[in-house]
């Protein structure tokens, strides 16, 4: 409990720097996607939440909840360019920075380079400081883990600073409901409602034995934030396990020369990723999506790395070939992974790489 830890959360990032960057955008429904019949919502305004639109929810889906939905093409260049200008400024408080994407990051700042005591003081400075340099908003969560810190982070969005002091935290926790417990999603969430656990209090109800039976390794960390228990570190470098790209098409590919067609376009992104981030792996996963949503996923494990995008595009053909029926359907997804890296060549910051050509999701 002698650590203190920030969580730093920009608001509706990709949104809010289109409406800042287009005033005529501001107060209006705004989404960051592609508006075709296979587009996906990557980013919604605080405006187009209101309609229930959110991140990942398909286009077609967000017009109707909201016809006069804008949708903006995105730009992940200018929206990286914005993000490192965040992390410098996290840089400026401590080197114990672990960003989770391009928009968040946990801080620990028990020791820290203003030699100042406060991490309230703290998060409310970085705040301001986004704001004076990108006129941008965040929120900020501070408190003694990251648990705590993350939920603290999302109580007062938007531009909120919210604080779980120690003596405070069970009783906060108790009170939660488990669907505000970071790592419980809808699906598990609807478990515990059906076991009766809908709050905090509820879950700290249960044995660890008992949640383990009922939800594997993660019920004894669910048994544990129960309490506000989270022994975790900020981590500031992480080793990158995986690097792909994947797109979902506005026609389903049906002959081989179309599939061929977009296995080497694939092939040619995740060689210039892995390229750029000298990233080196020894499996290659392909992944197919069918137009009946059925996933199917083949992988090659080599002895070597696998350096050309020759060999990745070759790789890759291998796996198509594998797949049951291909002639017979059509693909609606593909994608390609690179895994098994080599970590002494793999240290990275942990930026949260998003895998997708179509977008890149923003939370």
């Amino acid at each position: 409990m002698n650590r203190k830890i920030i969580h730093v959360d920009m608001d509706a990032f990709y949104a809010s720097i289109e409406q800042r960057d287009h005033p005529h955008y501001r107060g209006k429904p705004v989404a960051v996607g592609y508006e075709g019949k296979r587009g996906v919502v990557a980013a919604a305004s605080y405006e187009a939440r209101k309609y229930g639109i959110h991140s990942a929810m398909p286009s077609v889906t967000a017009l109707r909840r909201c016809p006069q939905l804008i949708f903006v093409m995105p730009r992940f260049d200018h929206y990286r360019n914005l993000s490192n200008q965040i992390m410098q400024i996290f840089h400026e408080f401590t080197d114990k920075v672990e960003p989770l994407s391009l928009d968040e990051a946990f801080l620990d700042v028990t020791v820290n380079h203003k030699g100042n005591r406060s991490a309230t003081l703290i998060a409310s400075e970085i705040k301001q400081k986004i704001f004076n340099r990108t006129r941008l908003t965040a929120s900020a969560g501070v408190s003694y883990n990251k648990f705590l810190a993350k939920i603290a982070s999302d109580y007062q969005k938007p531009d909120g600073l919210f604080v779980i002091e120690p003596e405070q935290a069970e009783a906060f926790v108790e009170q939660l409901p488990v669907s505000k417990f970071f790592g419980v999603g809808k699906v598990t969430a609807a478990r515990m409602e059906a076991l009766g656990i809908q709050t905090g209090k509820d879950l700290k109800q249960w044995e660890e034995i008992d949640l383990v039976r009922e939800f594997g390794k993660m019920g004894s960390t669910y048994y544990r934030f129960a309490r506000g228990i989270d022994d975790r570190e900020v981590e500031s470098e992480r080793v990158r396990k995986s690097l792909g790209a994947e797109e979902t098409y506005a026609d389903d590919l049906e002959e081989m020369v179309d599939i061929l067609a977009a296995l080497d376009q694939l092939a040619l992104e995740v060689y210039r990723r892995a390229e750029k981030r000298k990233f080196l792996a020894r499996t290659l996963t392909l992944k197919i999506k069918y137009a009946d949503f059925t996933v199917i996923t083949r992988s090659r494990t080599v002895g070597h790395y696998i350096r050309t995008y020759s060999e990745l595009f070759d790789l890759g053909k291998e796996l198509l070939l594998q797949a049951d029926d291909l002639l017979d359907r059509r693909i609606r997804l593909m994608g390609l992974t690179l895994r098994n890296a080599d970590a002494g060549q793999d240290l990275l910051p942990a930026e949260g790489i998003q895998l997708s050509l179509n977008f890149e999701e923003d939370e």
